[in-house]
């Protein structure tokens, strides 16, 4: 048998071309991504990523664009499934209350859900800025994008 899980991502880019990062800690594996997450049974990406974005942000945002789609093989970290993680560039519907931090991994004290965010200048965004390498390649599509000022 195989499964699949289906992942959805938005690229937040701030007024001043800072890209939101959000930084996670699961079953003992540090890692940092866009925020994002899988979709649930009878979701469309579109409302998988508000959905994800609310629950982990706080705030609804609007879809701009479709930034990359997964084309090759990845498995997943964490279990047997193949990763097919789609990235939309997305923008926010109200401003932005977001607690962030200029370190990585800077959890808030007591929290069960270890995630904290912090913002990365777009100029200086690199591969080796996340973890996993859908997301590698969303940063490769974002600048891509950036430079022919498409965003």
């Amino acid at each position: 048998m195989f499964l699949f899980n289906v992942r959805v991502y938005g690229l937040l880019i701030n007024e001043k071309e800072q890209v939101l990062l959000s930084d996670e800690e699961h079953e003992g594996v540090y890692l940092t991504k866009f925020p994002g997450g899988g979709l649930e049974y009878g979701e469309g990406l579109i409302d998988a990523l508000k959905r994800e974005f609310f629950e982990e942000c706080g705030f609804q945002i609007e879809i701009k664009d479709h930034l990359y789609t997964t084309d090759f093989f990845e498995k997943s970290a964490f279990n047997e499934s193949q990763i097919i993680s789609i990235y939309y560039l997305v923008k926010p519907l109200s401003p932005v209350q977001l607690a962030s931090s200029e370190l990585p991994f800077d959890f808030p004290e007591g929290s069960k859900f270890r995630q904290a965010f912090r913002w990365r200048n777009l100029h200086a965004l690199q591969s080796s800025d996340v973890t996993f390498l859908t997301d590698k390649k969303a940063i490769e599509a974002v600048k891509k994008r950036w430079k022919e000022s498409t965003l």
